[in-house]
C-alpha cells in the first residue's frame, strides 16, 4: 500500500503563517509530542524547519480522532487539513499563531520509545547520542547546525564562482607523501604491497591545476589526517580549498576578506570590518605567546629580561645569561580568583607544557606576596611591578627559560586559561586576523634538524633568499594563517615555482635529489613546463562553522563524527575484516606476540 499516494506536501511546517488561515494544506513530519485532553487532541508535528500544531476536536471524524489518539512520539505522519487561527497563541514557535484542523491523518511509520528525548540541549551522555546519531540529528539544535553548514557551503560556492573560480575534484586515492601528520593508507588489490594514501589536503593537485592553466581553483574537499583527536580536530574533515594564479600575498588575502565579509553577513547577519588586522608571527608570539591568538581580550605579555638580568634571583639571571628570556603577564583584578591554590594548578599546567615553573606576585589589600620576592631588593621589585602595570588586586605571572619559544607558549596557554577563569572572553564577538611572515624553517628538537614550518612548497620572502644557507632561523615565508577567536581556520602561502629554488629548499630540508624525485617528481617535472606564479590556502569548514555558532566541539557541526579514540559509535568502525579480504590485498596481520 502506498501510504503517501495522492498526498503532496504543500510546504514545510514552519513556513506557514497567519496569512494561510483558511487554506487546505498537507504536511509531513515526526511527532514531537501528543496531548490528549479527552475531547481534544493536539499533536506537535516536527520537520527540519520546526513545529506546527495539529488539532483534533469534536468536529473531527471519529476514525481520524481515534487514529490521532493512537499516535506516540516520533511516529511519522502525513496530515491534511485547514489552517486556522489558534485560540491560545504562543511566541515559542514560529507557527504559534496558527494550527491545522486535520481532516485526514496517515501514520507512515511507528516508532519505539527512543533512547533519549528528541529535544534541544539534550543532557543524555554524548556517547549514547552518537550511538544513535540518526536520532540525535533529529534534535532541532543539531539540525540548525547542519542546515547552517549547508548554507555556508552554498554561499562559499556562490562567492567563488562569481569571482571566476572553477570547481575541480581532486583524487581521494593518491600517492603517500609522509610530511607532517600521518597518512591514512589504503592497500592496493591490483598491486599487492603498494598503497594509496588518503589526502591530507589537495595541495599538489591544486598546484598542478595552476600549471594546467585553470587559473582559479576551488573545492570543498574532504581531507584525512591520522592524528590524535581533540575538540577541534577529527580524522576526516572538510576544507574550503582554493588556489589562484598570477597573484601575490595581497591578492589572496583580499579575496578571502571579501569572502568572509559576504559569508558572515549572509549566514549569521554579522558585519565583518575589512581589511582584517594583521600581525607578524614574531609580534603575535611576543604579545600573546601564540601564533593563533585570541584578541577578544587583552592581558598581553611583556619582556622583563633587561630588568631582571642582574636582579639577584638565580632562575631569572640564568635564563637571561644563557640567551633565554624572562616574560611576564598581568591578570588585572584577579587576586580573589587566582588564589595560591589556583596558582599551584597553573604551575602544574606550565610544567606540563615543559616550563620549569611559574613565578608569581599577588598584590592584595594586605600587601604583596611573591614566590621570589625575598631574593630581590624593594627597588627591583618596584621596577618589575611598574613594567607589569600591576596594582592592588592584580596578579603577575612570570616564566623564565633558556628557550624563548617555550616561555612564550607557556604564558600564551596560561593566558587563555586565566581568561576563562576571569570570564574575560566576550560572547558573540568575532575577532578575525591574519598572522603573516611566518618563519620558513622550524627547529625540530626530536630530530635535531630544520623542518619546514608550513610545507616545503612555500616561497620564502624575496629579501630572505640570501639567508637560506647561512641563517635559517632568519628566513621568513610568504605564508599566512587566518585566525578566529584563538582558533586557526586556515593556512596558506605563495608557492615556489622556480625549480632551482625548490631544489635548494629540498636540499636544506635534508632531501637528496633522489628522495625529492621519488616523493615529488611529478610536481618538479610539471614545473619544467611553464608554471605560473600562484598561491592559495585551505579554510577548515568544520572549524569555521564551529566558531560561527559558538559550538564546544566539531562533533556539533559534523553529521557523523568520530569519538576521541577515532571510532564511530554508530557503525562501530574501524572493524576487523575477514581473511579473504586480506588475502586479496596481499596482507597478513601480526599479533602483539609476533611483534
Amino acid at each position: 500500500m502506498d501510504l503517501i499516494a495522492g498526498l503532496k506536501r504543500t510546504d514545510y511546517c514552519s513556513n506557514f503563517t497567519i496569512a494561510d488561515v483558511g487554506r487546505e494544506i498537507t504536511v509531513y513530519g515526526w511527532v514531537q509530542r501528543q496531548r490528549n485532553l479527552g475531547g481534544l487532541i493536539f499533536i506537535d508535528l516536527r520537520d527540519r524547519t520546526g513545529l506546527i500544531q495539529l488539532a483534533f476536536d469534536d468536529l473531527t471524524e471519529r476514525a481520524v480522532f481515534e487514529k490521532a489518539a493512537s499516535v506516540r512520539s516520533e511516529y511519522v505522519l502525513a496530515a491534511v487539513g485547514t489552517v486556522r487561527e489558534r485560540s491560545a497563541k504562543t511566541d515559542k514557535i514560529a507557527t504559534g499563531d496558527i494550527e491545522v484542523f486535520v481532516t485526514e491523518l496517515r501514520i507512515l511509520a511507528k516508532s519505539e520509545t527512543t533512547p533519549f528525548e528528541i529535544v534541544e540541549n539534550c543532557q543524555t551522555a554524548e556517547t549514547t547520542r552518537l550511538k544513535y546519531r540518526y536520532l540525535d540529528l533529529r534534535r532541532p539544535d543539531l539540525q540548525k547546525n547542519i542546515l547552517l553548514r549547508n548554507k555556508i557551503a552554498k554561499i562559499t560556492r556562490d562567492y567563488f564562482y562569481d569571482n571566476g573560480f572553477i570547481e575541480i575534484e581532486t583524487p581521494i586515492l593518491m600517492k603517500s607523501t609522509p610530511e607532517g601528520a600521518r597518512d591514512f593508507l589504503v592497500p592496493s588489490r591490483l598491486h599487492n604491497g603498494t598503497f594509496y594514501a588518503l589526502p591530507q589536503s589537495p595541495q599538489l593537485y591544486k598546484q598542478l591545476s595552476m600549471v594546467a592553466g585553470f587559473d582559479r581553483y576551488i573545492q570543498i574537499a574532504r581531507c584525512f589526517r591520522d592524528e590524535d583527536l581533540r575538540a577541534d580536530r577529527q580524522p576526516e574533515f572538510t576544507q574550503i580549498d582554493l588556489e589562484m594564479s598570477f597573484v601575490d600575498v595581497e591578492d589572496v588575502l583580499q579575496m578571502i576578506e571579501g569572502y568572509l565579509k559576504k559569508l558572515f553577513k549572509e549566514a549569521i547577519g554579522v558585519e565583518i570590518e575589512t581589511p582584517l588586522p594583521r600581525l607578524k608571527y614574531k609580534d603575535a608570539m611576543d604579545r600573546y605567546g601564540s601564533d593563533k591568538p585570541d584578541t577578544r581580550f587583552g592581558m598581553e605579555l611583556y619582556d622583563l629580561s633587561d630588568i631582571v638580568k642582574d636582579c639577584g634571583f638565580g632562575v631569572f639571571e640564568s635564563a637571561v645569561a644563557n640567551n633565554g628570556t624572562v616574560r611576564g603577564m598581568t591578570a588585572k583584578n584577579a587576586v580573589k580568583t587566582l588564589t595560591r591554590k589556583e596558582i599551584d594548578k597553573l604551575t602544574e599546567h606550565a610544567k606540563g607544557i615543559g616550563a620549569k615553573g611559574l613565578a608569581w606576585v599577588r598584590l592584595t589589600e594586605d600587601g604583596m606576596a611573591s614566590s621570589f620576592g625575598k631574593f630581590l631588593s624593594e627597588e627591583k621589585m618596584r621596577e618589575i611591578l611598574t613594567a607589569a602595570g600591576a596594582e592592588t588586586g592584580d596578579v603577575v605571572l612570570i616564566v623564565a627559560d633558556v628557550k624563548k619559544t617555550l616561555a612564550l607558549t607557556t604564558l600564551g596557554a596560561l593566558r587563555n586559561e586565566i581568561a576563562k577563569k576571569l570570564d574575560l572572553i566576550p560572547a558573540d564577538k568575532y575577532n578575525l586576523l591574519w598572522i603573516v611572515e611566518f618563519p620558513f624553517f622550524d627547529w625540530d628538537e626530536e630530530t635535531q634538524s630544520w623542518v619546514a614550518m608550513h610545507h616545503p612548497f612555500t616561497a620564502p620572502l624575496d629579501e630572505c633568499l640570501d639567508y637560506l644557507e647561512t641563517d635559517k632561523g632568519a628566513v621568513r615565508a610568504k605564508a599566512y594563517d587566518l585566525v578566529l577567536n584563538g582558533i586557526e581556520l586556515s593556512s596558506g602561502s605563495i608557492r615556489i615555482t622556480d625549480p632551482e629554488l625548490q631544489g635548494r629548499i629540498f636540499t636544506l630540508l635534508g632531501l637528496s635529489d633522489e628522495e625529492a624525485q621519488a616523493k615529488f617528481g611529478y610536481l618538479l617535472d610539471a614545473f619544467r613546463f611553464g608554471p605560473p606564479p600562484h598561491g592559495g590556502m585551505g579554510i577548515g569548514l568544520d572549524r569555521l562553522v564551529m566558531q560561527m555558532i559558538g559550538a564546544e566541539s566539531l562533533r556539533d557541526v559534523i553529521a557523523y563524527p568520530k569519538l576521541k579514540d577515532a571510532t564511530e559509535a554508530m557503525t562501530q568502525c574501524p572493524s576487523p575484516v575477514d581473511d579473504a579480504q586480506l588475502d586479496l590485498l596481499g596482507l597478513e596481520l601480526r599479533t602483539a606476540q609476533e611483534e
